[in-house]
């Protein structure tokens, strides 16, 4: 029985709920298709005090374009990604991390991934545009 849309990456470092080391942190698909989670940053996730490390904003929107990807019927590893970040991420106020699926081709999909802070119509603190390579096998 699956315990959930995460079930099968039981030992993923963001999305793994088996991995005690981890983020465990779910991410559901979305209304429109892509992927979405809310997550908390904790003190020990800090670049600056009282900032969100900029490596841990680009793996949540890596997860969050990887999870995209699943959902529209691909499993994909990252194969390039480019990120911005607009402003700095507080610890301790809620994030939303979206992905979503731009284009598809065979061997190849695009995606984008954004980071808002304090809920769906919060300021985009990071953005991600990546090239999703599908994985054989």
């Amino acid at each position: 029985m699956s315990d959930g849309p995460n079930d099968s990456y039981r030992g993923c470092y963001v999305c793994g709920p088996e991995n005690e080391a981890g983020l465990r942190l779910p991410f559901r698909k979305d209304d429109g298709g892509g992927s979405r989670a809310e997550y908390l940053a904790r003190p020990e996730h800090a670049g600056w005090p009282g900032i969100v490390h900029g490596g841990l904003l680009f793996t949540l929107m890596d997860e969050a374009v990887a999870w995209a990807c699943t959902y529209a019927g691909s499993r994909c590893v990252t194969a390039k990604a480019e990120a911005r970040f607009r402003v700095p991420a507080q610890i301790g106020v809620p994030l939303v991390i979206t992905g979503r699926v731009t284009h598809t081709s065979s061997r190849a999909l695009r995606a984008r991934a954004e980071i808002r802070q304090g809920g769906d119509e919060g300021p985009i603190v990071a953005e991600l545009d990546a090239m999703m390579a599908v994985a054989k096998g």
